[in-house]
């Protein structure tokens, strides 16, 4: 799987304008699942997310977690972090996984994070979504497993 995190204090998702997930500080997680992904990929990529530094502390380092901080994440689906732009101009997504793996593997990700604690938005799984966000710092990441 591979994820583009963002830290942000505060993002949220909207379907056909109505606002379907949200979360205030912490962090806006975009995740595609790939062919080949599995379920212990998916587990260990969130398990990464929680861990990972990228949070302030009282000297203004960034040596904390989401899980030291008690943030908060949005997880959104976006299978276009597979796209294979080698060949002309038009994006491929062929290295994304199948659509009913791609949906498993993200909740897997999500409940992974709930899980551990963490208060988790959604967004909707193949739908045409708007996302907003204040991204904190700026900080983005991105991570494959």
């Amino acid at each position: 799987m591979r994820a583009l995190i963002q830290r942000v204090t505060e993002a949220s998702v909207s379907v056909d304008g109505a606002v379907v997930g949200d979360t205030g500080p912490g962090l806006l997680i975009l995740v595609c699942a790939m062919q080949g992904d599995d379920l212990a990929g998916a587990q260990a990529l969130a398990d990464k997310v929680l861990k990972l530094r990228i949070f302030r502390d009282e000297s203004g380092k960034t040596n904390r977690s989401l899980a030291d901080v008690g943030g908060g994440a949005l997880v959104v689906s976006q299978f276009t972090l597979a796209a294979d732009t080698s060949r002309g101009n038009r994006p491929g997504f062929s290295a994304a996984a199948a659509p009913e793996l791609g949906r498993e593997l993200y909740e897997a990700f999500a409940d992974r994070l709930a899980a551990q604690g963490v208060a988790v938005g959604r967004g909707q799984f193949g739908a045409e979504m708007q996302v907003a966000l204040v991204n904190d710092g700026p900080m983005t990441i991105w991570l494959d497993p």
